[in-house]
């Protein structure tokens, strides 16, 4: 029994340490979780980042110091290609803080964040999908926003990348011999504005969108 007393009591002040240390995270002024939150922002840890984010949330929800933060993590997730965690926080925003001057620009960074996630053209269909769509209802929505050179940029390469995915398809449906199915996709592609010869198709799926 006595060789244990030392173990024992090493994690009894292990456990004690960590009780401590737990405790003085708690109750702190929201300067402080913000001050916290941009250290590890600058330091490249944005799991820390997000948690110090929530307890600022947690304590002080009214904090006018909340709305920069939000839009600060959210812009950190995205410069670090974590484009699911920064429309997480851009929809934060949206919900709580935007109004009509600032609800243009959320809105173009969430379909940014849609147009940078793509990592494979046959694997994110239904993204590419999605993000042609929120760019076509952005621009309806917000017919006069400055950001609307920078979607119709995005849109075209979209367009483009579609246009290459239903090339494919159509490929992939007559080596197979379903001719009728091969048909449909070979519509699509054939009635795109601009001519097969007028498209200078990339080798890889990081060009389609980068740097076409």
């Amino acid at each position: 029994m006595k060789r244990f007393a030392p173990i024992f009591l090493s994690m009894l002040l292990f456990m004690a340490g960590c009780s401590n240390k737990n405790q003085a995270e708690y109750n702190k002024s929201d300067i402080y979780w913000y001050q916290k939150m941009i250290y590890y922002i600058s330091a490249d840890d944005l799991d820390k980042a997000d948690e110090y984010y929530t307890s600022l949330q947690s304590e002080h929800f009214a904090s006018p110091l909340l709305k920069e933060a939000t839009l600060l993590m959210a812009q950190a997730h995205m410069d670090n290609d974590e484009y699911l965690m920064a429309k997480y926080y851009l929809d934060e925003y949206k919900k709580r803080f935007a109004d009509d001057k600032s609800l243009p620009f959320i809105e173009y960074l969430k379909i940014k964040a849609s147009f940078l996630a793509f990592k494979s053209i046959n694997r994110d269909q239904k993204l590419l999908a999605d993000t042609i769509k929120e760019a076509l209802e952005y621009k309806q929505k917000f017919p006069h926003s400055k950001y609307n050179p920078l979607v119709d940029t995005m849109l075209t390469k979209l367009y483009l990348a579609q246009y290459v995915l239903d090339r494919e398809i159509a490929s992939l449906y007559k080596r197979r011999g379903k001719e009728k199915a091969a048909k449909i996709y070979e519509e699509r592609y054939k009635n795109f504005w601009l001519k097969k010869d007028e498209i200078d198709i990339p080798k890889s799926w990081y060009d389609y969108l980068i740097n076409w």
